[in-house]
């Protein structure tokens, strides 16, 4: 059946249904609140038009200066995740050293856990009370507290330099032998063929990383809000004005997301204008063989690989670790018990039942929405699929608190009473990862043969029960792998989490921040071992599905 205006043609088959349908869903969960939010930060108290918020930002150091804060974490931290990343990704690829398997599941690992759970190890070892720092202590050393810029660097920097290490890595083992040996026999040195050579081939791939670098750091709430003490950058401003005690200030939280976004936003159209202007391809019919190196070298560059592997995955050490440390209140004392565990399953276990119970029911609607989605993206394009398209990929540049912020000022009051309750932290799940699965599920659609739906087709089966009995089973395997990797994100999620969260839809996200600010350090690390040993369980699960075909990032 079809409406006819003109030129204007409205088909209801399958998938015009599944085409609207998320249109509709993505205006009012994603494209409303952000609207919402926008004229938020452009009205006042009175519902009149005014500017004054931006101006204050801009003229008030309290303000601006968080601005300057956020971008000097993340791009000093971008540069140290460059520094440690791209050479352990060249030296794991080009040289024959032991444990490469072991470094690259534990990068993976420590990539996977949330950044919060870094920031508590961190306190934990270097705080002003911690193991390392006592340690020191009793020999006559003092060293410089875990808190604030130089914190929040070190922190950032082993949680997302496997971004660099991983892509690079992955760039390194494509690049053809070929133009290095044609160097090589042109006279150029080993170090002038990785500068003239090597990076500029892979600098597209370094850019991506990078990108990703800074912008997970620029968006990351509970780290800084953990261990800045200080030193605030923009996504804790925003909670803060967001949530004060004292009577928070909404259209200043509006303001200050609008400037996080753009801010998001610029960076991303930065980068893909540079690396448009730097783009090389190939095809690497003869990928670089790995050197043999005497033991000696072996043994340097392993250590060196596994120090900086073992720093990055120490946290989820500590976590398990301290979580079975007899506690007296704040302190550690000696001795180990269960006590921990014991005190979150009687104080906390609707906290922990919550975290699955939102991830299960989010990564549900991920997974058909985006095997629906890609489908219509690659298989039915049209300028509306393409304007679906960008709407997806919207939350990519919205942090998380700011998502969080943008739901609750439009979820506020009927008819779509919403915050506090199960439903908006379900749905700010859905839409913070449905990005990654719709990617990951077009990249697979686009490796299919069509020839097999055409067939099909031609045999007299419908499209609809062609996707569901030919297409959607084949892409099963990839899909659930993204899946897992989006139930681990999900369950770990805590910047929208501390937004939208009520009394009674907490999860041991939350739980582990309230614990930590409460200092009540053995229950936080209960609660955090629970997210590691899951995180672990679910790599282990997502290995064994894509049998190391599918790649994290």
């Amino acid at each position: 059946m079809t409406a006819k205006a003109g030129k204007f043609k409205l088909r209801f088959d399958f998938w015009s249904i599944v085409k609207y349908t998320a249109i509709v869903l993505l205006i009012v969960f994603l494209v409303y609140p952000t609207f919402r939010l926008f004229f938020l930060s452009i009205s006042d108290n009175k519902g009149g038009f005014t500017l004054k918020y931006f101006k204050t930002f801009f003229t008030k150091a309290y303000y601006y200066r968080t601005l300057k804060n956020s971008f000097a974490t993340s791009g000093i931290t971008t540069v140290f995740a460059i520094l440690l990343g791209v050479p352990m990704a060249y030296i794991t690829t080009r040289y024959n050293i032991w444990l490469k398997k072991t470094i690259d599941i534990l990068v993976i690992m420590s990539l996977m856990s949330p950044p919060f759970i870094g920031a508590y190890s961190w306190i934990v070892l270097l705080g002003r009370n911690g193991f390392v720092t006592k340690l020191f202590e009793k020999i006559g050393i003092t060293i410089p507290p875990i808190y604030g810029f130089g914190g929040i660097v070190l922190v950032f920097t082993l949680k997302y330099f496997p971004y660099v290490y991983l892509y690079v890595s992955g760039a390194l083992k494509s690049i053809d032998r070929s133009l290095e040996e044609a160097a090589e026999n042109l006279g150029s040195g080993k170090l002038r063929r990785i500068l003239t050579i090597t990076l500029p081939v892979i600098m597209p791939t370094l850019g991506a990383s990078a990108i990703m670098v800074f912008m997970s750091s620029l968006a990351d709430f509970g780290t800084p809000m953990l261990i800045g003490e200080g030193y605030k950058v923009l996504p804790v401003l925003v909670y803060e004005e967001f949530m004060s005690e004292m009577g928070g200030n909404a259209n200043m939280a509006g303001a200050l997301s609008i400037i996080v976004i753009l801010c998001s936003t610029t960076v991303l159209l930065l980068q893909k204008y540079v690396i448009s202007r730097k783009n090389y391809m190939m095809n690497a019919t003869r990928p670089p063989a790995v050197i043999e190196v005497s033991k000696g070298k072996k043994l340097l560059l392993t250590s060196l690989c596994m120090f900086v592997t073992i720093l990055a995955f120490l946290p989820q050490v500590v976590v398990i670790v301290t979580s079975f440390i007899k506690t007296n209140g704040p302190i550690f004392v000696e001795g180990f018990s269960l006590g921990s565990y014991e005190k979150i399953f009687y104080k906390i276990p609707k906290n922990i039942a919550n975290t699955f119970i939102f991830s299960f029911i989010a990564i549900a609607i991920i997974v058909v929405f985006g095997m629906l989605l890609s489908y219509l993206f690659v298989k039915r394009k049209s300028k509306t699929t393409g304007m679906l398209d960008v709407l997806v990929m919207l939350p990519y540049v919205i942090p998380g608190a700011v998502l969080g912020v943008s739901m609750l000022v439009a979820f506020n009051k009927p008819p779509l009473m919403l915050s506090g309750t199960a439903a908006i932290m379900i749905i700010a799940y859905v839409i913070r990862k449905m990005p990654h699965t719709v990617r990951s599920s077009t990249a697979i659609l686009y490796q299919i043969d069509p020839s097999i739906e055409e067939a099909s087709i031609n045999l007299g089966v419908s499209p609809m029960k062609t996707f569901f009995k030919i297409t959607a089973p084949m892409m099963a395997p990839g899909v659930l792998s993204g899946a897992i990797l989006s139930w681990i994100t999900t369950i770990n999620e805590l910047s929208s989490s501390i937004m939208l969260y009520g009394g009674k839809t907490a999860t041991i996200s939350v739980s582990i921040y309230t614990e930590v600010v409460r200092s009540n350090y053995g229950t936080a690390a209960a609660l955090a071992s629970i997210l590691t040993v899951t995180t672990m369980l679910s790599l282990v699960l997502f290995n064994r599905v894509s049998k190391g075909k599918v790649s994290v990032v």
